[in-house]
């Protein structure tokens, strides 16, 4: 299970690089067969006052996931971007066919 994080031209975070991964490995752990995460942070100018926006991308057996969201700020971004990931989780899982 490996965990890139990318900040595109924005400042590194180490606190949330630590929120991300503390979050990602509950998802590993929940679901053992995703193989990698890419997690990408960008800002884009926006008259709204959001732009801040947070691309998530999940390898695992069958077509890669993919989720972003657009938000107030980067935490509310990943977290908005994690729940639409979960939900094609459970939807993938639902659809997997054990074999014996």
């Amino acid at each position: 299970m490996k965990i890139n994080i990318q900040f595109v031209q924005i400042p590194v975070s180490e606190t949330l690089e630590a929120y991300v991964r503390e979050k990602l490995n509950k998802i590993y752990k929940k679901y053992d067969w995703v193989i990698k995460s890419n997690v990408f942070f960008k800002k884009e100018n926006d008259p709204k006052g959001e732009g801040k926006i947070c691309d998530l991308e999940l390898s695992l057996p069958g077509p890669k996931i993919y989720a972003t969201s657009n938000a107030k700020n980067y935490e509310l971004a990943f977290k908005e971007t994690l729940n639409d990931i979960e939900k094609q989780l459970k939807k993938r899982k639902g659809e997997m066919k054990p074999y014996m």
